[in-house]
């Protein structure tokens, strides 16, 4: 199995690139429900609902236009590639709203951004 570098990623809502992109994180989740009955020594789970979100930081750019589109409340399409884009990319995508786009700073450092986006429906995985 080959390792990625994580400096390859790259996160667009649409089809626009969110420039000064620090870090990023995905994650898909599933509810659970329990079914054990009167027998069983272990307790056994059902998978349920299917949640996602993707959150990430950058350097602010009021002027960037993968971060003007994260609006607090829109509606965007996410497209994550981990690796990169590649002819034989693998990258997952997904209807979402945006909930939250913190801005910090320090005396010391950069402004920066906090962007996290709610998955509204199925997270697809797909190949350019």
């Amino acid at each position: 199995m080959a390792n990625q570098l994580g400096r390859s990623g790259v996160v667009k809502i649409s089809s626009t690139t969110i420039g000064e992109l620090r870090n990023y994180s995905l994650s898909h989740s599933s509810d659970t429900v329990e079914d054990s009955v009167i027998g069983d020594t272990y307790r056994t789970r059902r998978g349920t609902m299917k949640t996602w979100n993707v959150s990430g930081s950058v350097y602010w750019d009021p002027i960037d236009a993968g971060q003007v589109l994260c609006s607090i409340g829109s509606s965007v399409t996410v497209n994550l590639y981990p690796m990169g884009i590649t002819a034989t990319s693998t990258y997952y995508s997904g209807g979402g709203v945006v909930t939250k786009f913190d801005i910090t700073a320090s005396f010391d450092g950069m402004v920066e951004g906090s962007i996290s986006v709610e998955g509204n429906g199925a997270l697809s995985t797909l190949t350019v």
